[in-house]
């Protein structure tokens, strides 16, 4: 009789671990697990309110804090995932695949390159829009689709999946700070 060996894969491991939804949160980025960076006080409110903002004006959107996605062989966990709502899943749980709009806020001495590749992984599996804050530097990168990224400063109007008005660097970079 043949033997059947069963393997499983390091994502599946990973997923199986208990603490991985401990706050913060644990990735699995390139083949390693890793903790997300406990995020600052600017950091906590630019991603409260960004979510509320977004949630507010984007029709047939919906933005989420910390948000596991299934996007093999990785489990990112966005600081802000916005889907479509009909692209939500009844049940509870992670999602399975990468979000259509994915925003990172980089945290003090946080790897942009790390980040980068998150946000390049999930691109390459279907995001259609990304963002990368950098608080500090007052800038954002956008990614969209297969282009290069573009790096927006001040007023400079963001693109966005759905239409906010107003929505500028300088609108973003106030959420840090607005109580």
């Amino acid at each position: 009789m043949p033997s059947i060996t069963t393997t499983t894969s390091p994502l599946t491991e990973f997923l199986n671990q208990g603490d991985i939804e401990e706050s913060p949160a644990w990735e699995f980025l390139e083949g390693k697990a890793e903790q997300k960076p406990m995020p600052t006080l600017f950091h906590s409110r630019l991603q409260r309110n960004l979510v509320n903002l977004i949630n507010d004006q984007a029709d047939g959107y919906e933005a989420i804090q910390e948000l596991r996605c299934i996007v093999p062989p990785s489990s990112p966990v966005p600081d802000i995932a916005v889907m479509a709502i009909a692209d939500i899943p009844e049940e509870d749980g992670p999602i399975e695949g990468p979000p259509e709009w994915l925003i990172e806020i980089r945290s003090p001495g946080q790897s942009t390159v790390k980040l980068q590749n998150k946000i390049l992984h999930c691109l390459a599996h279907g995001t259609k829009l990304a963002w990368l804050i950098d608080i500090q530097q007052q800038k954002v990168w956008v990614w969209q689709g297969g282009e290069l990224p573009m790096i927006f400063a001040g007023a400079e109007a963001l693109p966005t999946l759905a239409l906010i008005p107003d929505l500028t660097v300088e609108t973003v970079m106030a959420l840090a700070r607005q109580r």
